[in-house]
């Protein structure tokens, strides 16, 4: 049996519903279910479950929040994460851990392969730096998927954000020197499926294939979706946040072709079956 953290969350979401799909045995659990922040609790649920492994999908993500609120991020992603990962290796479960393109920093114009220098620029970056290294210090049988830019028909995400504002907007300002790749969660939970309980533990990126900007993206969605609106490109300088965001957010996917796994649909075939799967 498979636990699902964060099974409210997009990815959490549609990992439960892949894994029903495949009629794998499989619970998913959200903060009404278990506190991954209160270790006796953790440990009480994982002895009375016993799964055979944990997808640990939960994980505070309000980048800009996380500046103001560090203790309260770095509690769920950091104490959170090493409370699942030492009930995980008390009951010889394996681990799966999500993490981001925010633990490098966002520097140049290269994919970041998986063993490439960390330097997170930001509170949830570090956050989930200081995650993966609480799952890699604790469960032998781990795996750690860095991803960007997710989308999923379960919770709020940019293309759910530009659909709303076109409904009110003619024209809109979007950053165009962010460069990274849009990550549809029904893709990612087939992949997840995949790899786990395959035995081929170690870290990996997983997005859609191809590369934009925040401003293609945008005007991609809006194309696909029949929608007339313009899109001015700004530079990030323009758009100031709380957080610091990479510029560059490309991920190599040479750890995924390593290890004999399927790299996932471009971003643009993705973006028209979430459409058709919102639309319905």
């Amino acid at each position: 049996m498979i636990i699902v953290t964060g099974v409210k969350g997009q990815l959490g979401y549609d990992v439960v519903k892949e894994l029903n799909r495949r009629n794998v045995p499989c619970k998913g659990i959200d903060i009404e279910e278990l506190d991954i922040t209160d270790r006796e609790a953790v440990f009480a649920f994982m002895n009375a479950e016993r799964p055979e492994a944990v997808i640990h999908c939960a994980a505070w993500t309000a980048v800009d929040k996380a500046e103001d609120e560090v203790d309260r991020c770095s509690a769920v992603n950091v104490g959170g994460t090493e409370n699942i990962a030492l009930a995980c290796r008390e009951i010889g479960a394996e681990m799966m851990y999500f993490s981001t393109d925010y633990v490098f920093s966002g520097e140049g114009c290269m994919a970041y392969e998986t063993t490439d220098e960390k330097c997170p620029k930001s509170v949830y970056g570090r956050t989930k730096l200081e995650g993966e290294n609480k799952v890699v210090e604790n469960v032998d049988r781990h795996y750690i998927i860095r991803i960007s830019w997710v989308f999923g028909v379960n919770g709020a995400n940019f293309v759910k954000t530009m659909l709303r504002l076109s409904e009110t907007h003619s024209e809109l300002n979007v950053v165009c020197d962010q460069i990274g790749s849009p990550t549809y969660t029904a893709d990612l939970a087939k992949l997840v499926c995949d790899m786990s309980g395959s035995g081929k533990y170690g870290v990996y990126h997983a997005t859609n294939e191809g590369y934009c900007s925040w401003a293609e993206f945008a005007m991609e969605i809006f194309k696909k979706a029949g929608r007339n609106v313009t899109v001015h490109s700004i530079p990030t300088s323009e758009y100031p946040a709380k957080a610091a965001r990479p510029l560059n957010s490309r991920l190599s996917k040479k750890s995924l072709d390593d290890a004999g796994f399927a790299r996932l649909p471009s971003w643009e075939d993705a973006l028209d079956r979430y459409l058709k799967e919102l639309s319905e």
